[in-house]
């Protein structure tokens, strides 16, 4: 349970910061609180749309979604907390893929690092990582599987 409240409290902080960078995108944010690095360049990039997409968008989704499955799998009963737990799994896994894909970009492509996506990669990246713990934490307590 501890696990998936951090999950739910990051996804929280991963929706906030994915919805200031759209913000950013579309004109209603002036510029980046940015300190060192290249924020705007990043932001400003043609690799800043996936499929048509604005990738703060997909943050938005995703984080969203991420953020209520976590908030179900707090309130569920221990039979559903079992299908909410592998989707959090899976959905942050692929979460994890993606910032892969785009701290990819970042680094060989745009060649300029945004701080505030490098904060996303480690809030998406410990989401997993408490995803994991909770999957393996209630497959534990499962007790031991018949022989098949």
């Amino acid at each position: 349970m501890k696990y998936r409240m951090a999950g739910a409290l990051l996804s929280l902080l991963g929706l906030l910061l994915a919805t200031y960078l759209y913000l950013y995108k579309i004109g209603k944010i002036g510029t980046l609180a940015c300190g060192t690095g290249s924020c705007e360049t990043v932001q400003l990039s043609p690799y800043s749309r996936f499929l048509g997409l604005e990738v703060a968008m997909i943050g938005i989704c995703g984080y969203g979604l991420l953020l209520i499955l976590g908030l179900l799998g707090l309130q569920a009963s221990p039979g559903r907390r079992s299908w909410v737990g592998r989707l959090l799994l899976v959905g942050s896994g692929l979460g994890l893929v993606f910032t892969c894909y785009l701290t990819y970009l970042e680094l060989f492509l745009i060649e300029a690092i945004c701080r505030w996506c490098v904060a996303s990669a480690v809030i998406i990246t410990l989401i997993f990582v408490a995803s994991l713990l909770d999957w393996r934490a209630s497959d534990s307590n499962r007790g031991p599987r018949a022989p098949a």
